[in-house]
C-alpha cells in the first residue's frame, strides 16, 4: 500500500501551528505575514524531512491557477519543434512555470481530447500549432479568458494571438535562388493541406517562376501518407517529370524522405539537381551535399512566445498581438550556381 501524501494539515497538527501558518511559510509568504524567523524554519525543516510536496491539482482547482503552459505541436519529435521546446522550457521555468510538451497529430479528435484533459487540469496558458479543424476549440478557450498564442499557422478571421514566419515572401526568396543559379525546371513538394502556412509557401513558389515564365510542377502529398505512401509519390513525380533541374521541399520531413528516393532511385539528381528545403536541421548542414536551407529564427520565436504569454498571463490585456517574423535563406552546395551543359 502506497503511504499517504502529508499534507499541509498533518505538517501544522505535527508541530502544532495553524494550517495557515503553514500554508503562508510554504507559500513564500511568511516574512510577509510577519511569522517569525523560528517559526518559518520548523516549517521549512519538516517540510523537508517528510518529503512535502504540494497537490498541484488541488492547489490549481482552488486558485484556478496551475502554473502550467501547454505547447502542443504536430509532432514534438520533430527537431524544429523539439528545439524550440528546449527554449520555451527554459524561458518559462525562469519564470516560474512549468510545460507540457505535447503532439496533436494534426487530428482534430486528438486536438479535442487533449484541450479537454488540460482545461479539466487548470492548465494557465496554451501555446498551440492547431489541426485544421480545431478552430471551434481554440474559440472556447478564447472565450473562457484562457491565454492562447497560435503559432506556424493561424485561422483567418479568428482574432487571436499568432506568431508566424513570412512563409511566402521566404519562399519566393529562395525560389528566385535557384533560378538565379541557373534553374529553370523546378519542382515543388508539398502537403495537400489547407493549412495557411502550407498555402503560403506554395503561393511564394508559384509567383516566383510565374515572374520569369517557368512551369509550375507541384506535388502535393496527404498530410498522414506513411512513408512508404510518400516516397512511392515522389519516385513517380520525379519520375514523371524527368525535365526536373531542381526541387523545393516545403518541409523537413519531406526533404527527408525525398533524399532517400533520390539516393535509392535516383544516386545522380543528389548532385545534379538543385534542392531546398524550408526548415533547417543539423542534418541538412552535414548532409552531402550540404542542403540549402530556409531556417526559421527559432530563438526569436522561443522567445516571442514567451513574451507574448507572460503578458497575457501577467496583465491579462485583451490587446492582440499577430507577429509575421522573417527567416533565413542558408545558401549551402545545394543550391550552387548549376553547371552548364557538357561540364
Amino acid at each position: 500500500m502506497r503511504p499517504k501524501r502529508p499534507s499541509i494539515k498533518d505538517i501544522a497538527s505535527r508541530l502544532n501551528v495553524s494550517v495557515t501558518t503553514v500554508s503562508f511559510v510554504l507559500n513564500g509568504k511568511g516574512p510577509e505575514m510577519r511569522i517569525s524567523e523560528e517559526v518559518t524554519q520548523r516549517v521549512l525543516s519538516y517540510a523537508k524531512e517528510v518529503n512535502y510536496s504540494p497537490n498541484r491539482l488541488a492547489q490549481s482547482l482552488r486558485t484556478g491557477k496551475s502554473n502550467i503552459i501547454v505547447f502542443m505541436v504536430e509532432d514534438i519529435s520533430n527537431p524544429f519543434f523539439a528545439r524550440l521546446a528546449r527554449i520555451i522550457e527554459v524561458i518559462a521555468y525562469r519564470k516560474g512555470y512549468k510545460v507540457i510538451f505535447c503532439s496533436n497529430e494534426n487530428d482534430d479528435r486528438h486536438t479535442q481530447e487533449l484541450l479537454q484533459v488540460f482545461r479539466d487540469q487548470q492548465v494557465t496558458g496554451y501555446i498551440i500549432i492547431p489541426s485544421a479543424g480545431a478552430k471551434k476549440q481554440i474559440q472556447a478557450l478564447l472565450e473562457a479568458g484562457i491565454p492562447v498564442i497560435l503559432f506556424d499557422r493561424y485561422f483567418p478571421g479568428l482574432e487571436t494571438n499568432y506568431v508566424v514566419i513570412d512563409n511566402e515572401n521566404a519562399t519566393y526568396r529562395a525560389t528566385r535562388h535557384l533560378i538565379g543559379n541557373g534553374y529553370r525546371d523546378i519542382g515543388f513538394v508539398t502537403l495537400d493541406t489547407s493549412q495557411t502556412q502550407m498555402l503560403d509557401r506554395l503561393k511564394g513558389y508559384k509567383k516566383a517562376v510565374k515572374e520569369v515564365r517557368l512551369k509550375s510542377r507541384v506535388l502535393k502529398l496527404p498530410y498522414r501518407a506513411d512513408a512508404p505512401e510518400g516516397e512511392s509519390c515522389m519516385r513517380g513525380f520525379f519520375e514523371a517529370h524527368p525535365e526536373l533541374d531542381a526541387v523545393f521541399f516545403a518541409t523537413n520531413y519531406l526533404t527527408q524522405q525525398g533524399l532517400l528516393v533520390m539516393r535509392e532511385h535516383f544516386p545522380g539528381k543528389l548532385t545534379d539537381w538543385g534542392i531546398m528545403t524550408f526548415d533547417d536541421t543539423e542534418f541538412f548542414r552535414i548532409h552531402t551535399p550540404s542542403i540549402s536551407a530556409v531556417a526559421q529564427p527559432l530563438e526569436e520565436i522561443g522567445h516571442k512566445l514567451m513574451e507574448i504569454m507572460l503578458e497575457l498571463l501577467r496583465d491579462g490585456k485583451e490587446t492582440v498581438h499577430q507577429v509575421v517574423l522573417k527567416a533565413e535563406l542558408r545558401e549551402r552546395d545545394s543550391s550552387r550556381p548549376k553547371a552548364p551543359r557538357g561540364v
